[in-house]
């Protein structure tokens, strides 16, 4: 996206340099309750620009749908640029609709802290700064916090990063699309700068580590 304005071209990927193990060694999540029997499920996350997040979702089976947006304040403020004044208490997030019998709550999150983003930075990702780019976890019932907890304690544990995880994990109270230009931004939009240089790189990343988990269509084919 931008830092102060200007579109930078050169980045890192997703947590790359940050990991004291590699990504495809990152410990598989603890079952907390037995696996959802429901054909749908949706988990609400953020961390950093949601064009990236939401490309890496996209690519990842069992995922059948992702919406960007905003969550962690008012439906008065949700809107792209009273967002980026950083004083909504939004955060740009990304909503993940998938099947269960194909991944997990806990193997999305898995995704999420290895290749998706850095959860060790606050309130910023790479070139973007604000708590609008914070990393969190919005948790919809009691099984969610208590996959999402007591993974972050499985991470810090096993000493994964150098920094502590400053991911929050907070109740979602509401979701709010994004302004259509933004759905699928990167699929629309593959040779823009920023693109290129900070979220391409996370697609490759899921592809590199989790080839089992990865898919050249987006969501099924759908955008």
């Amino acid at each position: 996206m931008r830092f102060n304005g200007i579109l930078r071209t050169i980045g890192l990927s997703a947590a790359s340099g940050l990991l004291l193990t590699a990504a495809s060694a990152f410990p598989d999540p603890k079952p907390v309750t037995p696996p959802a029997t429901a054909k749908q499920a949706t988990a609400v996350l953020a961390g950093g620009c949601f064009w990236g997040l939401e490309g890496v979702y996209e690519h990842t089976k069992g995922v059948l749908d992702t919406k960007v947006g905003y969550s962690g304040g008012t439906k008065q403020t949700a809107d792209y640029h009273t967002v980026s004044t950083g004083k909504t208490g939004h955060a740009e997030s990304i909503k993940v609709t998938y099947d269960p019998s194909q991944i997990s709550y806990g193997q999305i999150l898995k995704i999420f802290f290895s290749v998706a983003h850095d959860p060790t930075t606050l309130n910023r990702q790479h070139y973007d700064e604000g708590p609008q780019y914070r990393s969190a976890i919005f948790y919809s019932d009691d099984e969610q916090k208590a996959t999402a907890e007591e993974y972050i304690k499985q991470l810090n544990a096993a000493k994964v990063f150098r920094d502590p995880i400053v991911t929050q994990v907070v109740p979602l109270q509401a979701f709010y699309n994004a302004e259509d230009y933004h759905q699928h931004y990167l699929d629309h939009n593959p040779t823009q700068p920023y693109i290129v240089s900070q979220d391409l790189p996370k697609i490759e990343d899921l592809k590199k580590q989790y080839p089992e988990w990865y898919r050249k269509e987006i969501n099924g084919g759908k955008k």
